[in-house]
């Protein structure tokens, strides 16, 4: 791996152990094993590079869920709960992840210019969630699918999230989840 590499590497394990805030430039290099002058010389500053290893840390935290060619038919609250099943089980080893991702939310305002990076970011992740759901390929997702349902299992990530972190024996299960779905609609 070149310098670019290893200090994207290096950055995602600061992220995980230390988040953030309390990741410095230093401890990045110290992790990567490249030199400090390489942080602006390959993504303009330490934030812009906290903010791609986060991305790269969501993205692959993002390639779970349903798996191609899940039992349920697309859009069915069959594969509704067969996805939020599939999702929640990655949840123990994403642990490091949901924390980051708070951490995130809760400081994104105070990280420059590492925010605009991450509503692109999100925005392509509800692209990512409602093709699971929906059962086909994200590329072939209208737009409008993508700002509703999208946006809906993104809220209900977030949600579930939350209460797992907090509480991961009390959080809802995909079971108690599609049936809430499955009230609300009728």
């Amino acid at each position: 791996m070149g310098h670019r590499e290893d200090l994207l590497e290096g950055a995602k394990r600061c992220l995980l152990e230390k988040g953030f805030v309390r990741t410095t430039a230093r401890d990045i290099v110290k992790e990567s094993g490249a030199n400090l002058g390489s942080i602006g010389y390959h993504y303009g500053s330490k934030d812009a590079l906290l903010a791609q290893a986060y991305i790269a840390l969501i993205e692959n935290a993002g390639d779970v869920g349903v798996p191609s060619g899940g039992t349920a038919e697309g859009g069915s609250l069959e594969r509704f709960q067969e996805a939020w099943s599939s999702l929640l089980k990655t949840f123990p080893e994403s642990r490091g992840i949901w924390l980051l991702t708070l951490e995130v939310v809760t400081h994104g305002e105070r990280l420059a210019g590492v925010r605009e990076l991450l509503v692109k970011a999100q925005s392509e992740g509800r692209g990512g969630l409602a093709a699971q759901f929906i059962g086909i390929a994200e590329s072939e997702l209208p737009e409008d699918v993508v700002e509703s349902e999208g946006r809906f299992y993104t809220t209900l990530l977030n949600g579930l999230m939350v209460q797992w972190l907090f509480d991961p024996d009390s959080a809802t299960t995909a079971e108690q989840l599609t049936e809430g779905l499955r009230r609300v609609m009728e």
